[in-house]
């Protein structure tokens, strides 16, 4: 089995529960190709049972349309088309700089550039 990882957009996740079934799924955006689907083109794709409780954490805090990163694992599905089972899900903004901002007072004006009239020349 191949792996591979994407970018897409996250629009929901499901968890079903019952018996002894308990099944996740994403469900996430791509691209549309403009001929067969406009807009958002959907994807559904089922999670790993041993990737359960870390994907549905991980989505909970996540935004509709946010961009996520999904570790996928290809498996052959029928008619030997490729079955996405997501392994990861993580958002793909970039993490927040840990240094605190400073005060707006002490920010520095920015210098002028290039000469200026001199006013008693004037």
């Amino acid at each position: 089995m191949a792996r591979t990882t994407m970018e897409l957009a996250f629009i929901s996740a499901e968890r079903v529960k019952f018996d002894n079934v308990d099944l996740v799924k994403l469900y996430l955006g791509d691209e549309p190709d403009g001929e067969k689907d406009l807009g958002v083109s959907l994807l559904s794709m089922q999670v790993a049972e041993s990737a359960l409780d870390e994907v549905w954490a991980a989505c909970k805090g996540l935004d509709v349309l946010e961009t996520v990163r999904v570790t996928v694992e290809i498996d052959r599905g029928s008619k030997n088309a490729g079955k996405f089972i997501v392994l990861h899900v993580e958002s793909a903004k970039p993490a927040q700089a840990s240094k605190p901002a400073a005060p707006q007072g002490t920010q520095q004006q920015p210098k002028p550039t290039g000469t200026q009239p001199d006013a008693a020349k004037a």
